[in-house]
Formats: structure tokens, C-alpha cells, sequence
């Protein structure tokens, strides 16, 4: 295991991740937000921290996991392993959600097809940085 590639991995994804959240759920959503709003807390502004901090627990893993079964097939590699962590974690999580809240099945649809997008970007890049370094010289 490479750690310093490993470490640059999930730099990148937790980047990567909060670029895309905030685009999909503080622009593309907010429309969709502000039609359920008597649903959330109050105070959610207030507590936004705890997003942060789980999503650096979640890149890490996401990237360790990705790692410890690692098998060099590239950009494929990244997707497949977007497409299994989507259906191992966001499908059970956002249909939990619409069970538990009063949530239109049109923002269930939303979030799934948008989980679907990030992690799928998020496996690519980590396939493309935890990959192979080329031999710069050949020694005879």
C-alpha cells in the first residue's frame, strides 16, 4: 500500500466531494430543499460542522477501501467501485430516509441519481491518482 498516494487520494476525494456537494444540494436542490424546509431543524446551519467532519471519515474510507482491494484496471476500476459503494451505502441510506420522513419521492429520485453521479466521479478519482507511477529510467 502506497500511503502517500493513499493520502493524496483522499485529499482529492474530500475535495472533490465538497466541491460537488455543495453545487448539487446548495444550487441544483435548493428548490427541492425549500419545498420539504418545515422538515429540517432549525438549527441546521448551526451544525453544518458535522458534515464536514463525517465527510472526512467517508473519503478515507472511501479511498482505503478502494485501496486495500486495489487492482489496477484503471478509470474502470473507479467506476465499478462507485457504482458498488452506491448501492452498498446510498441506496439502503436514501431509502431509510424516505421511509423515516415525509420526503417527496421526486427528491428521493434526485438524490439517488446524484449520489449515483458523485460517487462514480469520486471512484474515478481515485483511480486515477491511486495508480501505478511510471518508471522514469530503466536501470541495466
Amino acid at each position: 500500500m502506497n500511503w502517500q498516494r493513499l493520502f493524496i487520494a483522499f485529499v482529492a476525494v474530500y475535495v472533490v466531494a465538497a466541491v460537488l456537494n455543495v453545487l448539487i444540494h446548495g444550487l441544483l436542490l435548493m428548490s427541492s430543499y425549500e419545498a420539504v424546509s418545515s422538515l429540517w431543524r432549525p438549527d441546521m446551519d448551526r451544525l453544518m460542522w458535522i458534515q464536514w467532519v463525517t465527510g472526512i471519515f467517508f473519503s478515507f474510507f472511501f479511498v482505503y477501501i478502494f485501496v486495500r482491494g486495489y487492482e489496477g484496471k484503471g478509470i474502470l476500476e473507479g467506476i465499478r467501485f462507485g457504482l458498488i459503494i452506491w448501492g452498498f451505502a446510498s441506496i439502503p441510506m436514501i431509502y431509510g430516509q424516505y421511509m423515516v420522513y415525509p420526503l417527496p419521492y421526486s427528491l428521493i429520485l434526485k438524490w439517488l441519481f446524484s449520489d449515483l453521479l458523485v460517487l462514480i466521479i469520486l471512484g474515478i478519482t481515485v483511480a486515477l491518482i491511486y495508480k501505478p507511477q511510471q518508471e522514469s529510467s530503466r536501470k541495466f
